[in-house]
């Protein structure tokens, strides 16, 4: 797959656009950062330290999806070296990642035979899954997996709630330090919260962080889904609106997605107002001034204008129609939470880096990088990610081309667009992280040596 002196210029070209199973094992033989992905899930124990679980990563379960859907779950690997073979040999189209079992997932049905069947998930990062196609009643630009400048900013939105809360210091929040976010490489993002006592959560105290950030509730023919009951919104909730949502709402998301340009837009939020003489009156207000002079990109602004007036006058006060608006607003900003993905341990994740199996081209991106595979973003500049910027697989494999023998490089995703996401991988979260669990070893097996001293002094 060599690249004339003509064609560099243009050294994507020289790789044939799609997916090609021989490039995933270009991809895998060269760019997949196998040292930094099995450090990360061996959270500091890696033999090296006396008072480390030598099965921790033995007891990871990895699965892996082959050409024609042929599924490989309960794999695990002892070394960086195995896995690297296994992946290498069997070149997987996804690779998923599962909890930590009490014993090797490979082994299971060993211990089930013996009568001892003490099989079952003991550890697991806190996880969300957000798909921007559950947003498709509120986005008109796009829809399905599909995604554009318009709508990906929702996405921005989830990643600058969560992230603020799980991180943050205040009484309704969480103070995680160790949060992974992940560009899924096709239609939404991942959140891995990988702090020791995230990962030690049981099912019940997942389910009740997930529903801590439940808003979006009701099924598919219920129109009114987020109802903010009390009279303030929890400390959360307003801190939300105002820092972030409202924002959007009103100087992006209105402008964007056209909310207010015709009537069936129009009708599906008048059906938030529970009162319907209110909803009839701003029905008629909007029809009356359907042939005005207001511009089509100022009717959305102007409408909203008139919509907020209505709701939080005097008159309307005492029907409890003031909160209506920031309802509206919730409905179509906050974050949708894939809530069973949360709330239980043994739910599998694409890995990052991984490349997606549907569009074939982009690895799953941290969101602290751009790839159009798997990749990380960082929380901190999200608003700079780009989905349509990330590398395709082929992208990346012509870049390897076009680079050849000429960059001496300790590593030849060093030469190619992944190398951003990598670094960032690598020096924002895992080393941090890394440091975080060693200390936490120590600190763990200093402890243990002083009770063994005390019972021996006794």
């Amino acid at each position: 797959m060599e690249i004339d002196g003509q064609q560099q210029q243009e050294d994507t070209a020289a790789v044939p656009k799609g997916f090609n199973a021989d490039y995933l094992r270009i991809y895998y033989g060269k760019l997949f950062p196998y040292g930094d992905f099995f450090k990360w899930l061996c959270y500091g124990n890696d033999g090296k330290h006396p008072g480390c679980d030598q099965s921790y990563i033995g007891r990871r379960e990895l699965s892996f999806t082959l050409e024609n859907d042929i599924y490989l779950r309960f794999q695990s690997f002892d070394s960086a070296a195995e896995l690297e073979s296994s992946i290498k040999e069997k070149c997987p189209f996804k690779i998923d990642i599962g909890p930590v079992y009490s014993v090797d997932p490979a082994k299971r049905h060993a211990y089930a035979q013996s009568g001892n069947n003490v099989f079952a998930p003991v550890e697991r990062e806190l996880i969300f899954d957000i798909d921007i196609s559950d947003y498709d009643d509120v986005r008109y630009c796009c829809s399905g997996a599909d995604t554009c400048l318009d709508c990906w900013p929702l996405m921005t939105i989830v990643i600058k709630i969560l992230d603020t809360s799980l991180r943050g210091m205040l009484v309704c929040d969480f103070g995680f330090n160790h949060i992974l976010w992940v560009y899924s490489g096709r239609r939404g993002v991942h959140c891995w919260v990988c702090d020791s006592r995230a990962r030690k959560l049981s099912n019940e105290q997942r389910s009740a962080i997930a529903d801590y950030f439940r808003v979006y509730k009701g099924g598919e023919n219920t129109s009114k889904k987020v109802s903010l009951t009390g009279p303030v919104l929890h400390p959360f909730l307003a801190r939300s609106y105002t820092d972030v949502l409202k924002c959007f709402f009103e100087d992006k998301l209105l402008h964007s997605q056209q909310l207010f340009s015709s009537e069936e837009r129009c009708n599906k939020i008048l059906e938030l107002i529970p009162d319907e003489n209110v909803a009839s009156e701003l029905h008629d207000k909007w029809q009356g001034n359907r042939r005005s002079s207001i511009s089509k990109e100022d009717v959305n602004a102007a409408r909203w204008e008139q919509l907020k007036m209505t709701l939080q006058s005097g008159k309307h006060k005492a029907q409890g129609l003031r909160r209506c608006v920031e309802e509206i607003v919730f409905s179509y900003t906050y974050p949708r939470l894939d809530m069973e993905v949360s709330k239980h341990m043994n739910h599998l994740l694409k890995a990052p880096f991984c490349i997606h199996p549907k569009t074939g081209v982009k690895p799953c991106s941290l969101f602290f990088v751009q790839l159009t595979c798997f990749v990380p973003i960082d929380p901190n500049n999200c608003d700079d990610f780009d989905p349509a910027a990330v590398p395709t697989l082929s992208q990346l494999l012509g870049e390897l081309n076009a680079a050849g023998m000429q960059i001496d490089s300790e590593s030849d995703w060093e030469r190619t667009s992944l190398e951003k996401s990598i670094r960032f991988f690598r020096t924002s979260f895992l080393q941090p992280m890394l440091k975080a669990c060693k200390e936490e070893l120590e600190s763990a097996y200093n402890a243990k040596l002083q009770q063994s001293k005390n019972a021996l002094n006794w």
